[in-house]
């Protein structure tokens, strides 16, 4: 009787290592990925070094779907850079040229405005309530290259909730049945 009950306490550990072998895995994917996403924000200086274009407000330069690379480095703005900024009490980052800097000589500080190129008007309407010009601390980083379309899955997912969740649950089932 004792060696039946070892039998199968046997059988099911060697059944729960696959399992374990794949919940392994995943960590190790997702933990790679981690890795990168911070090697990258530690290269680029930006605290978002990779922003997907959501809009058409900078045709025909970037079209919506574009994977614009960020660098966030010491040198001064100039007009005509491309940014990417955050505004106070938005969560979706903006990428516009800069038209306009004015620098405070007394204290240094650099005062920014912008404006997309498909647009009439300058952005102050997107600031803050009594916000007339953006400063340093909202720029997230300057546009250093990009990708066509690349980000149109992003902006589905976004836009579609269910696809996001129907993609990774079928990513979830096909590391789950994967055999090694």
């Amino acid at each position: 009787m004792e060696w039946i009950r070892e039998s199968v306490d046997s059988i099911k550990s060697i059944q729960l290592r696959p399992t374990l072998s794949q919940a392994v895995n995943l960590g190790l994917i997702l933990t790679s990925a981690l890795i990168i996403w911070k090697g990258l924000i530690c290269i680029t200086g930006s605290e978002s070094p990779v922003v997907v274009v959501l809009s058409e407000s900078m045709e025909p330069g970037f079209q919506r779907g574009d994977i614009l690379f960020l660098h966030m480095s010491k040198d001064p703005l100039r007009a005509g850079e491309i940014i990417v900024f955050n505004v106070d009490g938005h969560d979706i980052p903006i990428v516009h040229r800069v038209i306009k800097v004015h620098e405070r000589q007394d204290t240094g500080e650099v005062y920014i405005l912008t404006k997309g190129d498909n647009n009439d008007d300058d952005d102050r309407v997107l600031y803050a309530q009594g916000q007339r010009w953006l400063q340093r601390h909202h720029v997230m980083g300057r546009a250093v290259g990009f990708l066509p379309y690349v980000g149109w899955m992003t902006i589905i997912m976004t836009e579609k909730p269910i696809i996001k969740y129907i993609i990774i649950g079928a990513l979830g089932l096909l590391v789950i049945t994967s055999k090694d």
